[in-house]
């Protein structure tokens, strides 16, 4: 509505006095706030951090800002924290949170808010979603541990209302009908929570069982790290005992003694995807559903050995 001249001048005596935007007035003038909700289950699990990096500097690129929300791995919490963000207006969500039927995910389609999934989906794959491929990464470490020559395999696994909790469990009962190795239903367990505290107290309950077993798979890292404090506390070693493998490779886990082989996820790969799809989304609510499925690898250390 201005010349080019006059618009420079404004920009330029505006710079020398000193003014700054009021997001507030932008944001009445234009219905967008340039803010992100991102919200986490549990901000103590060193999966999130590279992940949440990612998605921040991503969206500054954009002139966005994340807003972070810890759920405490509560639904009611969740509940709460994403009303909350949504009466800031913000511009979109990221949701780490996603149970696999959930109804919060569900108000934020009927919302028409831009929504992306990280981490987990629904089971009605009616949202965008950055996730693993969960299924392959438990065939990764299947397929190592029987390379290694164990017949006779356990489980650790996560919660069944989860995505990751449930499409892993499904792909190890799979390779296990399969033949792939031995495993009884007592030498598998799926715990409350992808906690050290739950993975510690599956792992002793498996050891009560009257059942061999040489390895054990678990859904996370951090299960598999109840798995080490367990076998700490009976006297038996790792991998002389048993072997573990973990899920997520989350940092700092090759510090650990002995250094845990995981299965490795992209976590700021997750993060630029999981930016790229809400961008997309907020420029477009009518772009179309996505899922994409990020490929895992095994990065192999010393919790695994060939069994004694």
């Amino acid at each position: 509505m201005v010349s080019a001249s006059v618009a420079e001048r404004v920009s330029r005596i505006a710079s020398e006095m000193g003014y700054a935007r009021s997001s507030l007035a932008y944001g009445l003038r234009t219905g967008r706030t340039q803010t992100v909700g991102v919200v986490i289950p549990d901000l103590t699990n060193p999966l999130f951090p590279p992940i949440i990096r990612q998605i921040e500097r991503r969206l500054a690129e954009q002139g966005y800002i994340a807003i972070l929300a810890d759920s405490d791995n509560n639904h009611e919490n969740e509940k709460v924290i994403v009303q909350s963000l949504m009466s800031r207006n913000v511009d979109g969500l990221i949701l780490a949170t996603a149970h696999r039927l959930d109804s919060v995910v569900i108000a934020c389609v009927e919302e028409n808010i831009p929504l992306v999934l990280v981490n987990r989906t629904i089971d009605a794959h009616s949202v965008t979603a950055v996730i693993n491929d969960d299924a392959h990464g438990i065939e990764l470490a299947a397929s190592h541990l029987v390379g290694l020559g164990h017949e006779m395999i356990a489980y650790i696994g996560g919660p069944q209302d989860t995505s990751t909790g449930h499409e892993r469990f499904l792909a190890f009962k799979h390779l296990k009908n399969a033949g792939h190795f031995k495993s009884h239903s007592d030498l598998i367990r799926n715990c409350k929570a992808f906690t050290e505290i739950e993975g510690r107290r599956g792992f002793l309950t498996l050891l009560k069982k009257d059942r061999k077993f040489t390895a054990v798979i678990a859904a996370n890292d951090l299960l598999a790290l109840g798995c080490y404090d367990a076998l700490s506390e009976l006297g038996l070693r790792c991998p002389n005992d048993i072997s573990v493998t973990g899920f997520n490779d989350m940092p700092f886990v090759d510090r650990l003694a002995p250094p845990l082989t995981s299965v490795h996820i992209p976590h700021e790969e997750i993060g630029n995807q999981a930016a790229e799809l809400l961008l997309e989304k907020m420029r477009n609510p009518q772009s179309p559903i996505r899922t994409v499925n990020i490929l895992p690898e095994l990065i192999v250390r010393g919790s695994t050995a060939p069994p004694a």
